[in-house]
């Protein structure tokens, strides 16, 4: 297959590069280096079945693809939070571009989604068929209801136009390539560690996520995309199922660290979610998707990358 990327140069969409090439697939990485790097992609700028193209997904473009795995977008509030009318641009007017694209060369297009629909949930854990609790009008509303009608464009265009589309709400996502002030949580915490300061938690720490390891979350969108079946086009969660809280991630980072960190409090932000945990019982009854690697295995990893990419 000749698979578009966008976002390709950021931390998931840099590994999804990797996977699609050790695939054999050609691909083109598309990013305007806004969060991601070339650092990320750097491995992988002489080979011939690599392009890196520096562009804006805002605005359109005319390629011939067979897949587009559609990933750009800023995805910590540091980022979303810098220019919120170009996040909600780039989840809107970048999604329409890339329909379109789709439509026009009947390609597959996949939309990285994210837990974040479900907002401050008040049903747990969050299924498929969750409608979420979205504040559309606060400080995260940019990202999340960026997000929610990026779902809702690959519907209808599905509906409407037949394009072969599929949906990924992924959850906490970690793993090397995060940026060191990327601004979540598991970077926030090796970084703080690894420099020997307090660990920053916002509220009381009791607040939950789940989180999944980069390697897996690959695995799945590109099992997401594979899946051919009359429902494909229905949202899958892509996430860890175990539910930590953040008090619980400090404590397991110190166990691998082998040294008590300490921590600082801050008040929680506005529209925060409080619990979050994906149900990922149709990733594994449709994809034959779960989690293979352990939250331990997962950090000891990550905080190995950050060690080298501090130098300390």
């Amino acid at each position: 297959m000749r698979a578009l990327v966008t976002g390709g140069a950021g931390f998931l969409g840099s590994h999804l590069c990797d996977r699609l090439l050790q695939e054999g697939h050609e691909v083109l990485c598309l990013d305007n280096l806004f969060t991601g790097s070339k650092r990320n992609i750097e491995h992988l700028l002489g080979l011939p079945s690599f392009e890196l193209i520096r562009h804006d997904v805002v605005e359109p473009i005319l390629l011939e693809v067979d897949w587009i795995f559609n990933l750009a977008c800023p995805a910590s509030p540091v980022h979303y939070q810098v220019n919120p009318v170009k996040t909600v641009k780039t989840s809107v007017m970048g999604t329409l571009n890339m329909l379109g694209l789709a439509k026009r060369v009947k390609a597959r297009i996949l939309q990285a989604s994210t837990s974040e629909v479900y907002g401050d949930p008040s049903e747990h854990p969050q299924t498929e068929t969750y409608w979420g609790n979205v504040n559309p009008i606060g400080p995260r509303s940019c990202y999340d209801e960026g997000k929610r009608v990026a779902e809702t464009l690959m519907t209808d265009y599905h509906r409407q136009n037949a394009v072969d589309v599929r949906v990924a709400r992924i959850f906490n996502t970690y793993g090397p390539r995060m940026a060191v002030g990327d601004g979540r949580v598991v970077s926030n915490f090796i970084v703080q560690a690894l420099n020997h300061e307090p660990i920053t938690l916002y509220g009381d720490g009791t607040q939950t996520r789940s989180f999944c390891y980069v390697d897996d979350q690959i695995s799945g969108l590109l099992a997401l995309m594979h899946y051919d079946k009359p429902d494909a086009h229905e949202p899958v969660n892509i996430g860890g199922s175990e539910e930590l809280s953040m008090l619980r991630l400090v404590e397991v980072l110190s166990e691998i660290l082998g040294r008590p960190s300490s921590t600082v409090h801050r008040p929680l932000p506005k529209d925060d979610p409080v619990r979050r945990r994906a149900d990922t019982t149709r990733a594994r009854e449709r994809l034959g998707w779960e989690p293979t690697i352990g939250l331990k295995e997962g950090l000891t990893r990550t905080v190995a990358y950050f060690r080298e990419t501090l130098g300390v």
